[in-house]
């Protein structure tokens, strides 16, 4: 989002820019391909009138062009709660001493379908109990990062509504939150290999489900999926991680 500020501010070439600590030239025209392929820049490189409206938010910039997409879609509502607790490295505990007790928990908030619906759900069962922390307590969710994650949420909100952006919610119809995950992360698309394991369908790289994930061991593994990131550990894991149809990929992808 450092590149998407600078267009913004008129700065053109910014290989010749004079930084003060000049980044590597390949992570200056990484960050311009993607910024591209998520239509912030046009085939010229200059900003785009989506790139100028992902400016106005202090996000990632896949986070904000998901959460413009989700104005379209008419699920703004549900894409900032996702987006805040995105921001959060994790909202869930395990206490060594608890861990069946509280993996038992964490599934009461599973969404087959998508860990990001997950953590739209977990968000709105702790609204729907007041914000309160002793609900936090006993479900094993950090209540200092909910609450960080409810001040993130009311920042962006407001920033949203100064922008003249319509904020509407689906919702029961939750296929349009995972339509704006899939319109921010497609070149993170897989396709399934085998049990737990996938493809990313533009690298080829072998990928692999987190136990974690809500859809790991949930009896039915889909086909195609979108992940936020990959963590290397023992293997490539795929952290947050929701089903596609595949038939939204070509839409929003058609670039690869």
């Amino acid at each position: 989002n450092v590149v998407l500020l600078l267009k913004s501010l008129g700065i053109e070439d910014l290989l010749q820019f004079d930084f003060m600590d000049p980044p590597p030239q390949e992570n200056l025209l990484n960050s311009m391909y993607q910024l591209w392929y998520l239509g912030a820049l046009d085939d010229l490189g200059h900003l785009s009138p989506l790139g100028r409206r992902m400016v106005d938010f202090p996000l990632d910039p896949s986070l904000a062009k998901m959460l413009i997409t989700a104005e379209t879609e008419g699920c703004a509502e549900e894409v900032l709660t996702v987006v805040a607790m995105l921001s959060m490295p994790s909202v869930f505990y395990r206490p060594r001493e608890r861990e069946e007790e509280s993996d038992a928990m964490r599934e009461k908030f599973a969404i087959p379908e998508s860990d990001h619906l997950t953590l739209l759900n977990v968000y709105l069962r702790w609204k729907q109990y007041g914000f309160r922390a002793d609900w936090c307590s006993r479900h094993f969710v950090h209540f200092k990062g909910m609450k960080k994650v409810k001040e993130v949420r009311t920042q962006l909100l407001d920033i949203a509504r100064s922008r003249k952006f319509r904020v509407e919610s689906c919702g029961n119809d939750w296929d349009a939150v995972r339509r704006c995950v899939c319109s921010a992360y497609f070149e993170n698309a897989a396709r399934m290999k085998s049990m737990g394991e996938y493809l990313n369908l533009r690298t080829g790289m072998p990928c692999h489900m987190h136990p974690s994930s809500a859809l790991f061991g949930s009896g039915v593994q889909p086909d195609y999926i979108i992940y936020h990131e990959l963590v290397l550990t023992s293997k490539e894991y795929m952290m947050n991680v929701t089903t596609v149809d595949p038939y939204w990929l070509p839409a929003v992808g058609a670039l690869f």
